[in-house]
């Protein structure tokens, strides 16, 4: 597997404010593949992308990305596993407001010997007409898109999403949804997505549906999911 996660243990706080939000979770995902993570709020889904992403430490289990086991790594070795391996997507932006969107991607294009080609990137996220126009001047779903760049220069092998459609409306949400099945097949790049979006169950590989920490059943294998089997868990 080229993700996976056994025994899987994550909790904050102590004592009177103690909470388990995962309680051993197993998982595998292959090279390539598209994911996505569900449940309701609290059931662990961006926890267990955190740890993942190495953005959490982890209580007990293993992780292992790309041959990587990242239980135990800190500092340097920790960093060199986020830059060499991932890229993220949040729900937020985070674009720098004074850089024009060709320059919050190469802020992240600096950090790896190997690039994708720029001007090829900014024409398949459909950015090359506002490759010079600054954060402000862009709608939410062109910033998005350049959030998206922004992790996919580096060409990473895992791409971790966490509600990158949230702060967007229906439609917007839909496109981008669609840009990251293209991109998947484009690029090979292997995707863990946390969405409440059900639209994009149709699209992946895997659906891993998350209950009180702990996946529920079984994560389906190559299985598209109807909606109605996951609204009625």
């Amino acid at each position: 597997m080229y993700i996976e996660t056994k025994g899987l243990k994550k909790s904050y706080g102590e004592g009177g404010s103690y909470v388990q939000v995962l309680k051993g979770v197993d998982i595998g995902i292959n090279n390539g593949e598209m994911c996505v993570i569900q449940g309701t709020s609290g059931s662990g889904k961006s926890t267990l992308l955190n740890c993942i992403g190495g953005l959490d430490t982890i209580d007990s289990g293993n992780v292992t990305v790309a041959g990587t086991s990242i239980e135990g790594l800190k500092g340097e070795k920790l960093s060199d596993y986020r830059r060499n391996n991932l890229g993220f997507i949040f729900q937020f932006y985070n674009l720098v407001p004074n850089l024009t969107v060709k320059e919050n991607i190469q802020v992240c294009e600096y950090l790896t010997k190997s690039p994708l080609d720029m001007d090829e990137l900014l024409d398949v996220l459909g950015l090359s007409e506002h490759k010079d126009k600054f954060p402000s001047q862009l709608s939410g779903g062109q910033q998005q898109r350049c959030a998206i760049a922004r992790a996919l220069i580096k060409n990473p092998k895992v791409l971790l999403c966490d509600e990158p459609t949230g702060a967007l409306d229906s439609n917007t949400s839909r496109d981008i949804l669609m840009l990251l099945e293209r991109i998947n097949k484009q690029y090979g790049t292997t995707m863990l997505i946390v969405t409440h979006n059900n639209s994009i169950k149709n699209m992946v590989d895997h659906v891993i549906y998350l209950k009180d920490g702990l996946v529920h059943k079984d994560y389906f294998n190559e299985v598209k999911v109807p909606a109605k089997d996951l609204e009625d868990l």
